[in-house]
C-alpha cells in the first residue's frame, strides 16, 4: 500500500501514542506526507509542540481531538478538528473526561489487587507522558511487571471488555461530543464507523451537527470504504481518512500515512471550521 497525501488521525505521547508531537510531525515530513492530523484522546496538550514542528518542517497540520462516546452500549469515537482552544467549556469538559480516566485507572488497580496483581500508580504514570491516561499505559505496566507478554494479551486477559479487571469509562453521548466540538467552532467527524457498523446513527448525528466521516482507516476494508464513501456523498459529508497511528508497539502494522485522504480535505475542513 502506498502513502496517502495526508494522515488525519494520529496519536502522540499527549495521550496513548509513542511519539511526541514533534517526533510525529517530523516523521510525517520525512515520509513525504503533505499534511498530518493530531487527534489525541481528551486532550489538546500536544497542539503547540506540533504547530512549532509543522512550521519548521513546512507541513500542514490539523489540530484535533478524539472523544470516546457511548451509543446504546457501542463505543463511538468522534474526531474534532480546529477547535477554539480558548473555549472554557471545551477545556473544562476535557479535564472532567481526563479525571474520569484517572478514576477508572484506580478502579482497575483495585481489581488487580483482587486478582493477585500488584501495580502501583507510579508504574503506569511512567508510560503516560501526557495528561490523558489510557488502558494501553496500564497494559505496558503489566508487560514490564511480567504479567503479560503483549498489549493484546493484557486486553484479552484482563482489561478488555469482559475481562476480570475491565472498568467502563464514563463517556459523553455522540450528540454531546458533537455539540461540544461545534460549540468550540470545530469540525465534528465520525471516526472509523466500520468497526462497530454505526450506519443507523449517522442521520441523527448529522442533525446534531456532524460534518464529516472517516472513510479510510486501518480497520476498514474495501467494502467499508465504499459504504462510507456512499453515505458521505448521500449526506454531503466531508470524507476524511487516517491510520489511527499510535506507534508499532501500540498498534502493530499500523504505519503512518498508509491510510488517509487527499490533501484537499484539509482545506475542506478549514473552510467548515471558519463557518462554524
Amino acid at each position: 500500500m502506498g502513502l496517502c497525501e495526508v494522515d488525519l488521525h494520529c496519536h502522540t505521547t499527549a495521550s496513548d501514542g509513542l511519539l511526541t508531537p514533534n517526533e510525529l510531525v517530523r516523521t510525517a515530513a520525512v515520509l513525504g506526507l503533505k499534511g498530518i492530523g493530531i487527534t489525541d484522546h481528551d486532550t489538546i496538550q500536544g497542539w503547540r509542540e506540533a504547530e512549532e514542528a509543522a512550521n519548521v518542517c513546512q507541513i500542514q497540520l490539523l489540530k484535533g481531538i478524539e472523544l470516546n462516546t457511548d451509543w446504546n452500549g457501542k463505543e463511538v469515537h468522534i474526531l474534532g478538528y480546529e477547535l477554539d482552544d480558548s473555549s472554557n467549556d471545551l477545556n473544562q469538559t476535557l479535564k472532567s473526561l481526563r479525571d474520569a480516566r484517572k478514576k477508572r485507572m484506580l478502579e482497575i488497580l483495585d481489581r488487580f489487587q483482587h486478582l493477585g496483581i500488584t501495580i502501583e500508580v507510579k508504574e503506569i504514570q511512567k508510560f503516560a507522558k501526557g495528561e490523558s491516561i489510557g488502558r494501553p499505559h496500564i497494559a505496558q505496566a503489566l508487560i514490564e511487571q511480567g504479567y503479560v507478554n503483549s498489549i493484546k494479551e493484557a486486553f484479552d486477559d484482563y482489561i478488555g471488555k469482559g475481562g476480570p479487571a475491565y472498568v467502563p469509562l464514563h463517556k459523553l453521548t455522540p450528540e454531546e461530543g458533537i455539540k461540544l466540538i461545534r460549540e468550540s467552532h470545530g469540525v465534528a467527524v465520525l471516526a472509523h464507523p466500520g468497526i462497530y457498523r454505526l450506519e443507523e446513527g449517522i442521520k441523527p448525528w448529522i442533525e446534531a451537527g456532524l460534518q464529516g466521516i472517516e472513510v479510510s482507516h486501518s480497520e476498514h476494508n474495501q467494502e467499508d470504504e465504499l459504504r462510507y464513501r456512499s453515505l458521505a456523498e448521500k449526506y454531503n459529508l466531508v470524507m476524511t481518512g487516517g491510520s489511527d497511528f499510535h506507534g508499532e508497539e501500540r498498534k502493530p502494522g499500523v504505519k503512518l500515512g498508509h491510510w488517509g485522504a487527499p490533501e484537499e480535505v484539509i482545506q475542506q475542513i478549514l473552510v467548515l471550521a471558519k463557518g462554524n
